[in-house]
């Protein structure tokens, strides 16, 4: 069964949704829907991403889920060993996958990231330093950015 629940962060509302005891997806969404049970997993969650965008925690420790092609999992694993406010750039990520001419397909599984945030997609950048391609939007990934940067 999957369960639902919502944080209000300061850039919009993230629906978070569980399976068993794992975080299998955050989205952006305009309104919240109603929520019947919350179960622990997305409880911590809720409290971990608080911290997050109160600069009081800069790794998530929930266990998530991530489905998808063994280059997307190669590609989103590589995400979680960027620095918390530092980035890279999708070229530079492409390297790091043992694929360096694969930037694009890079930029492909990490827009298909299920759990941006947690798994820190806004962190990789263009090569001349440019923002490009959130599903969050642009706006956002420069805030998750900024916000990162002033808790160094």
């Amino acid at each position: 069964m999957i369960y639902k629940a919502y944080y209000k962060s300061p850039i919009g509302i993230i629906e978070i949704k569980s399976r068993d005891d794992y975080i299998i997806s955050l989205d952006f969404v305009e309104k919240e829907e109603e929520v019947e049970h919350i179960p622990e997993i997305l409880t911590q969650c809720i409290k971990e991403l608080h911290e997050y965008f109160n600069g009081k925690r800069r790794e998530f420790s929930v266990k998530v889920h991530l489905e998808g092609t063994e280059f997307q999992r190669k590609a989103w694993e590589e995400l979680r060993k960027i620095p918390y406010g530092e980035t890279i750039s999708y070229k530079e990520q492409a390297q790091r996958v043992g694929s360096p001419k694969a930037f694009r397909a890079v930029g492909l599984a990490n827009s298909k990231n299920p759990v941006g945030i947690i798994v820190p997609c806004h962190r990789v950048i263009g090569s001349d330093g440019k923002l490009t391609g959130y599903a969050g939007g642009l706006w956002r990934k420069k805030w998750l950015i900024e916000h990162e940067k002033k808790f160094l």
